[in-house]
């Protein structure tokens, strides 16, 4: 049935693609929540859906080669995992909620430790932080991890260097570095 000649789900499909707009708007200005997660715990559980996109989250986690960026973190599918320099890692603490999670899912886990060992990455360095929703969200070296909503591809890196806070997570946690030199994306997100 139609109302507007548009079919219901064409307009869901356009009230979807304008919420996503209104996110990456807001991110690019530097809008976000602040919220705390509360203690890192030791181990990651099985997935469960990741962020407010409703992506799956991992089968595992993996490491994939970059030619500019090196050795990075993806997930199961080989989605690119990022850190963001306003969280903090000692205590585990997540700071993008609301309109950031919402282009920046965060790596979601659950709490029963079934998850596959992970490939590439020392298993001790991976752990949790509560978020303030009650979900749990997997961390390595302490920074939580997040994936970049137009990472549509698997071993995409759009989301490296935005607005100079966010960038891919290397198998320990650090930021990703492009050889000479970090490369910072302006504007548009």
């Amino acid at each position: 049935m139609t109302t507007t000649g548009r079919p219901a789900s064409g307009r869901r499909t356009l009230l979807a693609a304008g919420a996503l707009t209104a996110a990456a708007l807001l991110a690019g200005c530097g809008g976000y929540s602040t919220s705390t997660g509360h203690g890192a715990s030791a181990g990651y559980g099985s997935p469960t859906p990741s962020g407010s996109a409703g992506q799956q989250g991992p089968a595992a986690l993996t490491t994939e080669h970059d030619p500019t960026l090196g050795t990075l973190v993806a997930d199961g599918q080989g989605h690119t995992l990022y850190r963001f320099d306003r969280d903090s890692s000692s205590p585990s603490a997540s700071h993008c909620t609301d309109a950031c999670a919402a282009l920046w899912p965060p790596e979601l886990v659950g709490t029963d430790g079934s998850a596959p060992a992970p490939t590439g990455i020392d298993a001790h360095l991976l752990g949790t932080v509560t978020r303030a929703d009650g979900s749990h969200q997997l961390t390595l070296g302490g920074w939580p991890l997040y994936r970049y909503a137009p990472d549509t591809k698997p071993g995409d890196t759009k989301g490296q260097g935005i607005d100079g806070t966010w960038f891919a997570a290397t198998p320990t946690g650090d930021r990703a570095m492009p050889t000479g030199g970090p490369v910072m994306p302006s504007g548009g997100y």
